[in-house]
């Protein structure tokens, strides 16, 4: 990984790391002491895992934001933003432990037949996401709230507007495992969609 870094006080606020590469789209790092980056954004606390066999995105665009727990701590997140996006072989899984009785999870599976998942104004806000990535017509360090591209910085993100994001006219990606906090979406069509509560954890149960 680079770490970029730039003089001026508001880059002295926080680092960004980005990693574009045929691996992986980013990953993005914010420090949290001074509120450079903050969301009004809430979420349940609990991490979740996706896996897809294949996405096509339009108009992407990607940005360092926070997400803020119920509990109040603050997650740094990379908000990954498609215009719309075309998913296939889509699986969805969360882990809930349960007192007493143990670990229960909740998988979701979508898009798998003829007909792909499909989705417009897609936010996906991740921590760690592994795939092999193709972009068109990248842009990398355009400055976060500026890009003409995706649909945007989602509502309830507050970005400075001097911090680093990356864009591009579409992307794809294969092989894709990603653990998120948050999804969110305009439209969200869930073809063939199936869903399976089991008591237990682990590659068995979960979608990887």
């Amino acid at each position: 990984m680079e770490s970029l870094t730039r003089g001026g006080t508001r880059w002295k606020r926080f680092a960004v790391v980005m990693v574009p590469s045929v691996a992986a789209t980013a990953a993005i790092g914010v420090a949290l002491s001074q509120g450079a980056l903050a969301a009004s954004f809430a979420v349940s606390g609990q991490q979740f895992k996706v896996r897809t066999s294949s996405l096509e995105g339009h108009e992407f665009v990607q940005y360092g934001a926070v997400d803020a727990q119920k509990d109040g701590k603050n997650v740094p997140v990379a908000v990954s933003a498609f215009g719309r996006a075309t998913i296939h072989n889509l699986c969805q899984s969360v882990v809930v432990p349960v007192p007493v009785f143990g670990d229960v999870t909740m998988k979701l599976e979508a898009g798998g037949g003829e007909t792909p998942v499909q989705a417009k104004n897609l936010y996906i806000d991740l921590d760690h996401l592994k795939a092999d990535a193709t972009f068109h017509d990248i842009n990398i360090g355009v400055a976060a709230g500026s890009s003409k591209l995706g649909p945007g910085i989602k509502p309830g993100d507050k970005t400075d507007p001097g911090s680093f994001a990356q864009e591009a006219k579409s992307v794809e990606l294969s092989n894709v495992e990603q653990r998120a906090w948050a999804t969110t979406a305009g439209t969200f069509e869930l073809s063939g969609l199936q869903m399976n509560v089991s008591k237990g954890s682990g590659k068995k149960y979960e979608c990887y």
